[in-house]
């Protein structure tokens, strides 16, 4: 039950961004890539893992790219997919340092 006149946080949806290209790297940073309780066997390679894709697929982050890059044409259909990358705050822009220190 919430207190009157506050509204209940929704967790915001976890959605893919873009498909690397073939032979490229995938951008997985968010946590819930990471499943801390479970490993559970990848898809592609049937070894365990924590990794998850956006889809909860157990996959690991390695073999997604391997996968891309053995199939370009499947994975335009989003499959495995990057994270969508956040907007740079101020500071970062100021700095002129992105992502990296």
């Amino acid at each position: 039950m919430t207190r009157q006149g506050r509204k209940k946080e929704k967790k915001p949806s976890f959605e893919p961004g873009l498909i690397p290209a073939p032979g490229h790297l995938l951008v997985w940073r968010d946590s819930q890539h990471f499943d801390r309780w479970q490993d559970l066997p990848c898809t592609l390679c049937g070894q365990p893992t924590p990794m998850r894709s956006h889809a909860g697929e157990p996959v690991h982050k390695a073999c997604a790219e391997d996968w891309i890059t053995a199939n370009p044409v499947e994975a335009r259909l989003g499959r495995f997919a990057s994270d969508l990358t956040p907007k740079p705050t101020s500071k970062s822009k100021a700095k002129g340092q992105g992502d990296h220190s």
